[in-house]
């Protein structure tokens, strides 16, 4: 497993320190184990989930900027506990409702000594911070809509929104114009080695 990510690395022209490698393989391996009870993901080949969640989540790093960063409807931690292993210099924070997959990430960040990261079991749309974050990125969490509705609170004013998709969203892009007057100010393909099929990064200010 670990020559497939240092592949799947070198194919996103991402550098990663020993450390950091074997970071990202424990916290494979912690999910793998938990999800044989606890249901995490429908993926259980664990070197599908290198493809499909670990270098899916690396696919947005080099649009990461922070200082910090809220990943919403994070579920097992993807791509908040990534991002928080290859960025340490910056603050993830994730957001979901299910109790177990809170629980999960925060075991994680625990056992491999992830100090940048920290994990909210709440609803997005009611959940309060005095300090809005530079950066709230979703994967498949909703609708473009939904997503910017419900976390304009959290946003800061020189924020931005980063929504990971499949195929490019245009109905949801269609919709989100009509309801809040926005579009995306840039659109990326994301290229993902062993991948079939489209994935798309929208980034959008508020």
């Amino acid at each position: 497993m670990r020559k497939s990510l240092e592949s799947g690395l070198e194919s996103l022209s991402i550098e990663a320190s020993e450390q950091q490698v074997q970071k990202l393989l424990d916290y494979l391996g912690l999910l793998v184990k938990w999800n044989n009870t606890h249901n995490l993901t429908a993926i259980t080949d664990p070197y599908a989930m290198i493809n499909l969640h670990l270098l899916d989540s690396l696919s947005i790093l080099k649009s990461i900027k922070g200082p910090t960063l809220l990943d919403v409807g994070s579920g097992a931690g993807f791509p908040g506990v990534v991002i928080a292993i290859m960025r340490p210099d910056i603050q993830v924070s994730s957001i979901d409702t299910r109790g177990k997959k809170i629980q999960f990430q925060i075991l994680a960040a625990s056992n491999l000594g992830i100090d940048n990261f920290h994990a909210i079991h709440s609803r997005v749309e009611k959940y309060k911070t005095e300090t809005p974050f530079d950066q709230i990125v979703s994967r498949a969490f909703a609708s473009l809509n939904n997503f910017i509705d419900w976390t304009k609170h959290l946003v800061a004013e020189d924020g931005e929104w980063l929504a990971m998709k499949g195929q490019f969203p245009l109905d949801e892009l269609e919709e989100l114009k009509q309801s809040q007057a926005m579009s995306p100010i840039s659109t990326q393909v994301l290229e993902l080695p062993n991948f079939i099929g489209e994935r798309h990064l929208l980034t959008f200010k508020p």
